[in-house]
């Protein structure tokens, strides 16, 4: 009996488990290296006002999540033309993308109930 969605029982589930740990290992490899170059940039970006550095950040975050949600809709497209054969390929980007907005959604209600809390103390 076939898995889900064709893939082959236990063995493909380990080997998409494996392959999501890897992703996420080169994500945080990545921040790494993104960190300690930032770290050594100027001064002048570690004075910055509190609220420039967290829209500045909340602003890359996003266009981050857009350019997932770009890159996943441009292979789907290629997919459909028969550019790419490999529908693996394809669904990893459509799963990170799915991932990165659930990502992004969970933050916008974080901050929301944060503000909501803020707004109902006492002054």
């Amino acid at each position: 009996m076939s898995g889900i969605g064709g893939i082959g029982g236990g063995g493909g589930i380990q080997q998409i488990l494996q392959m999501r740990q890897q992703i996420l290992d080169r994500n945080a490899l990545l921040k790494d290296v993104h960190s300690a170059a930032q770290a050594s940039g100027s001064v002048e970006e570690t004075t910055a006002s509190p609220a420039g550095t967290f829209t500045d950040a909340l602003k890359s975050a996003l266009d981050g999540v857009t350019a997932t949600q770009r890159n996943a809709e441009g292979l789907s497209a290629a997919y459909e033309r028969g550019d790419v054969t490999d529908i693996a390929k394809v669904m990893l980007a459509r799963q990170e993308a799915g991932i990165a907005f659930e990502a992004t959604l969970q933050v916008r209600n974080r901050l929301l109930s944060a503000y909501q809390d803020i707004m109902r103390m006492g002054v």
